[in-house]
């Protein structure tokens, strides 16, 4: 009796655990937003491979629900219907961009909504008419198919380029068997390099010396002192000052030569008197009457 009691402890202990292993997945689902859903329908053109049914559906990279189902259109076999349910607060639009997204190099895929125009009204996700969304043709673009394209396009850009590649690998073997040839010299000059590198370590304090004695002579960090800018400013007032002195010779040259000028006036006016009368030059007085010659009636007259 008391075995058979055990087995029933042990069968109810069994259900209980079973029930609640049961409650919780439930409880898990509910809480993952299976409770109050909104469904659409999504159409593609071509291929979605990578998707499967319990897919996740992702809104702007969130994840809100799952692939419930995947159709064939009888009519257009190139057509698939996906069925998703998102979690009813996701606003979808009747211009949300459908799409898909590989994950990893696994190809999963995940359908992905995006976006839409918040003054657009949000579609109304009926399970028994779920409203449809037509995804463009480049939705269902593979991740495996665009890098295969990309490497066709590299193969071809290296078969359209193969004689250049060719070109700069001789090139490159040319300058390789050059720099062999003449390794001697390159080691020579590495060791030139070393040395020269070694006598500036070792005359550093020098070298900052004579950086410091520059610095000086340019008038220091501030550069308001210094010889050479004192001898600058020399230079420059010397300049300023013989500017000024061939000013002043200047004017000077040209009151000389007014007075020259006036002297000149002066003697040409004395000349041309002396050559009018020179008598008043020399006797002095008066400037010579100066009589009309006789008429020659009147002279005659005179005479007789």
């Amino acid at each position: 009796m008391e075995t058979r009691a055990n087995y029933v402890l042990i069968g109810l202990f069994t259900v209980a655990v079973v029930v609640g292993v049961f409650g919780f997945i439930y409880w898990f689902q509910s809480l993952n937003g299976t409770g109050d859903r909104a469904f659409y329908r999504v159409q593609f053109e071509g291929s979605v491979a990578g998707l499967r049914t319990g897919a996740s559906v992702l809104f702007n990279g969130i994840r809100v629900g799952e692939v419930t189902d995947l159709k064939l259109d009888p009519q257009r076999p190139t057509q698939v219907t996906a069925g998703i349910a998102v979690d009813r607060t996701v606003s979808v639009r009747p211009d949300t961009e459908v799409g898909l997204e590989f994950q990893g190099l696994t190809g999963i895929a995940a359908l992905s909504l995006k976006g839409g125009n918040p003054a657009s009204p949000a579609l109304v996700g009926a399970k028994d008419n779920p409203p449809l969304l037509k995804a463009p043709p480049n939705a269902t673009a593979d991740v495996t198919q665009a890098v295969r394209d990309s490497l066709r396009k590299l193969q071809d850009f290296v078969d359209e380029n193969r004689a250049s590649f060719r070109s700069v690998l001789a090139n490159l073997d040319t300058f390789s068997g050059a720099l062999a040839r003449n390794s001697d010299r390159v080691d020579s000059s590495l060791q030139d390099l070393n040395k020269f590198t070694a006598v500036l370590a070792k005359n550093s304090d020098r070298i900052d010396r004579i950086a410091e004695g520059l610095q000086n002579l340019t008038g220091g960090a501030d550069g308001k002192g210094g010889d050479i800018n004192e001898m600058a400013r020399s230079f420059r007032s010397l300049a300023e000052h013989l500017d000024q002195r061939t000013a002043d010779l200047a004017v000077s040259v040209t009151k000389l030569t007014a007075a020259g000028t006036r002297t000149l006036t002066t003697v040409d006016k004395a000349v041309k008197n002396f050559d009018a009368n020179p008598t008043r030059v020399i006797w002095g007085g008066g400037a010579a009457a100066t009589t009309p010659p006789d008429d020659p009636k009147k002279a005659q007259a005179k005479a007789r």
